[in-house]
């Protein structure tokens, strides 16, 4: 039998760490930029999304990819997939 691989359904989102002072959760902004309809200037966007980190192992700073998952608890419904800076 091979070994099953694992997929994920969702949003796949890359940020940075601003904040993990929650039990098992990071909070992370993402930016993305958007062009203008009218003027098409490129604006940056910026949301923050909490995502759960067992063991509390990111800090502040860290870039990390999240994916969308189950509702966790009322506003994190995300989790940590990955470092992107793996040093």
């Amino acid at each position: 039998m091979t070994a099953a691989i694992k997929r994920h359904a969702g949003k796949t989102l890359t940020g940075t760490v601003v904040s993990t002072k929650m039990k098992d959760t990071v909070v992370v902004e993402v930016d993305r930029f958007v062009a203008h309809p009218k003027y098409r200037k490129y604006l940056r966007h910026t949301k923050r999304f909490k995502a759960h980190d067992a063991g509390n192992k990111k800090k502040v700073g860290e870039k990390i990819t999240i994916v969308e998952c189950a509702p966790i608890s009322k506003g994190k419904h995300f989790r940590v997939l990955m470092n992107e800076q793996s040093e």
